[in-house]
């Protein structure tokens, strides 16, 4: 089908040159077949930028969860008497609050969660709010309102629908009940009042759609995950590009700290979240509660290679021009032991140490892991001094696993020059071309691979769009001339292994 698609593609911008030209022919040789499609030939790229994880694919309907934001109330209001703890039972998520008595009958303590932009909720749908609360003082029991509320509404009742809690352990538990709002509204309110008289402590408040992808409980959204499953995809990369570099290595995407219990995954601030200021969100972090376990699962679910990136121990090229803000070649150990225990976490034998905690999340069986990435857009001998040690150690130990390098930012010019024989001579399994260009670039480009080396690394074009002029906007000229340039990935398919498009 893919084929077929994309030769409409050329017929319909055929006739279209045609109206400018005096004669056009196309000859389509029925008989004469190429090689073959790899599965992996169109796949899909992942980044959490604009929301795409937390506050998009994650299902998670509440912000800051775990009050671990530097401002630790943000997206939460809070009223009578609230204070924040620093002593929780988890280790990387220490903060909680305490709600206690505001000391008046007509006081009340509680607090709001206003979600990403809003908490979307449907009529009839089941939501499943959860917390960890325990009793700190003497009491045997307190009780807690639960509610979704309209905060615009003028009218005698804000709740959208309610339920009751009752808290009753001096230890830390973790306690449920399901919403079923009685109207649909876009940007509704967690609003959650103490109505005993006595002390709780509140930590990671979550609340999710019952029904997620698969059914998982830390899932995802349903209807995005299945339209990323109809697009059948054959290889799925992430976590990203830019964020597994970091603005800073602190803020660089890691892997290890995205599995595990839920509760105790560590906050990242995103890379997004103030490179640009004219799209500045500073509440824009990650909770890592889409992690690798989770891209894996999705991959699997879909059908799709699951291709990981890591990062090679250089921080985002483009904001770190001092040499102290990468990790010397000679101290890249825990990098490179990042990428051995990533492939034991995801292939090994529930009996070793990354293959047990795959297991203890759930799935005992191997996730089948074939591709490792090892930087995103690194540029400069930076890149292949620290590349090498990688790849000597991941051949010594998974010579079964296949290695993607880079080819750096830009589809041509000094540093992808320079790149290209650099993975050769590392012998890069595939090499990532990244390249955002305008139409006249695509339309030039549609012999690209005819004449690369059949000798050397595969390619992956991992990240490709055309950009129109102006604002970098889809539309369809823009479409039609990637569709027309996907005929040339096709027809070059002994070179071009995979294509996710960005």
């Amino acid at each position: 089908m893919r084929r077929y698609a994309n030769l409409l593609a050329v017929v319909a911008l055929s006739t279209n040159l045609a109206l400018h030209a005096q004669t056009n022919e196309l000859v389509i040789q029925t008989k004469k077949l190429g090689a073959e499609i790899q599965p992996t030939m169109y796949g899909l790229f992942f980044e959490d930028i604009n929301y795409a994880a937390d506050g998009g694919l994650y299902a998670e309907l509440v912000k800051n969860r775990s009050f671990e934001f530097p401002q630790h109330l943000m997206g939460w209001k809070t009223y009578g008497k609230v204070s924040l703890m620093n002593d929780g039972p988890f280790e990387r998520n220490p903060h909680y609050v305490r709600l206690s008595n505001p000391g008046h009958a007509h006081k009340h303590t509680g607090l709001d969660n206003e979600g990403f932009f809003g908490i979307g909720v449907k009529k009839g749908e089941e939501y499943r709010f959860s917390v960890w609360a325990r009793l700190p003082q003497g009491s045997t029991k307190e009780t807690l309102r639960i509610e979704l509320v309209d905060t615009q509404s003028m009218g005698e009742r804000q709740a959208l629908v309610a339920g009751n809690l009752t808290i009753d352990s001096k230890d830390w538990k973790k306690y449920q009940i399901i919403l079923k709002p009685g109207s649909t509204h876009p940007k509704s309110v967690l609003r959650i009042f103490l109505t005993s008289k006595g002390t709780v402590d509140l930590e990671h408040v979550s609340l999710f759609p019952v029904d997620t992808w698969k059914g998982h409980e830390n899932g995802l959204r349903k209807d995005l995950a299945q339209a990323l499953a109809d697009i059948h995809p054959g290889v799925f990369r992430f976590p990203g590009g830019c964020i597994v570099e970091g603005t800073d290595l602190e803020t660089r995407y890691d892997w290890k700290k995205s599995v595990g219990p839920v509760e105790n995954r560590p906050l990242n601030e995103n890379r997004w979240q103030y490179t640009f200021t004219h799209r500045f969100f500073p509440d824009y972090y990650q909770s890592y509660g889409l992690g690798f376990y989770e891209y894996f699962l999705l991959s699997e679910e879909m059908g799709a290679a699951p291709l990981p990136i890591l990062n090679c121990g250089l921080s985002c090229q483009y904001q770190n021009n001092d040499p102290k803000a990468h990790v010397a070649v000679c101290d890249l150990d825990n990098y490179i032991q990042d990428a051995l225990d990533l492939i034991e976490f995801a292939n090994g034998d529930v009996n070793t140490t990354w293959g047990k905690v795959r297991a203890d999340m759930g799935h005992p069986a191997p996730f089948n892991l074939k591709f490792i990435g090892i930087g995103n857009e690194q540029w400069g001998k930076e890149y292949p001094e620290r590349l090498e040690p990688f790849i000597k150690a991941i051949r010594k130990a998974h010579p079964e696993i296949k290695i993607v390098g880079s080819s750096g930012p830009n589809s041509e010019g000094k540093e992808f020059d320079y790149l290209w024989p650099e993975m050769k001579r590392l012998k890069a399994d595939l090499v990532d071309e990244h390249f955002y260009r305008p139409e006249s670039w695509f339309l030039a480009q549609g012999a690209r691979y005819d004449n690369y080396d059949r000798k050397g690394p595969k390619v992956f074009a991992g990240e490709y769009a055309c950009h129109g002029k102006g604002k970098k906007w889809n539309h369809y000229h823009a479409a039609l001339l990637e569709a027309a340039f996907m005929t040339g990935l096709e027809r070059n398919t002994d070179i071009v292994h995979m294509a996710t498009y960005a």
